[in-house]
């Protein structure tokens, strides 16, 4: 049985989409954190990793299989996670507006003798945004629950992104042509 260990809408609407079954198990409480000396492109395998920890006795004797995913925004060597309220979005989504950004999501399959995990990195890219803009969205979408403030499956993605290098599942939170890659091997 594969168990995702997520609440998070989009990776369930996308793990369905692999025509595999699942179901979704979720331990609150687990440490996020990451040494301030790691690198960008590592955090979110690295948080993707420590969310699988509390998993393993539970493996244990079953064939079960845990996934865990984090995703982080970054721009540069900042590294954008999920706003604190309507300022930090605005923030962040200003910081965002014009340039080219990164967007890594780690993910870790876990089961009782066996540990993968590895990072899938895609390049976003924006248009100038408008204040207006900008606003509208924050205000319309409450992107509070969104590494980099944005969805890209949502209104500011249709009107404001320019390009994109990589996976597009990946930027909603979950790369899943990779995963399934993944799951074949295991």
């Amino acid at each position: 049985m594969l168990i995702l260990s997520s609440n998070s809408p989009r990776r369930k609407e996308l793990l369905a989409g692999l025509g595999i079954p699942f179901k979704t198990l979720v331990i609150q409480g687990i440490d996020e954190s990451y040494p301030d000396t790691l690198p960008a492109c590592d955090i979110a395998e690295h948080i993707a990793v420590k969310k699988a920890a509390p998993y393993r006795d539970t493996l244990i004797g079953t064939d079960n299989i845990v996934l865990t995913a984090d995703t982080v925004v970054v721009l540069g060597n900042d590294v954008m996670g999920k706003p604190n309220d309507e300022q930090d979005a605005y923030r962040m989504l200003r910081e965002l507006s014009g340039r080219t950004h990164h967007v890594y999501t780690g993910v870790c399959l876990t089961t009782a003798n066996v540990q993968r995990h590895f990072s899938v990195c895609t390049d976003v890219t924006f248009k100038v945004l408008s204040d207006d803009e900008i606003w509208h969205y924050i205000r319309e979408y409450k992107p509070f629950d969104k590494a980099g403030a944005y969805g890209i499956q949502e209104w500011i993605g249709y009107i404001g992104i320019t390009g994109i290098h990589g996976s597009y599942y990946n930027v909603m939170g979950l790369p899943v042509q990779r995963i399934y890659e993944e799951l074949k091997r295991m």
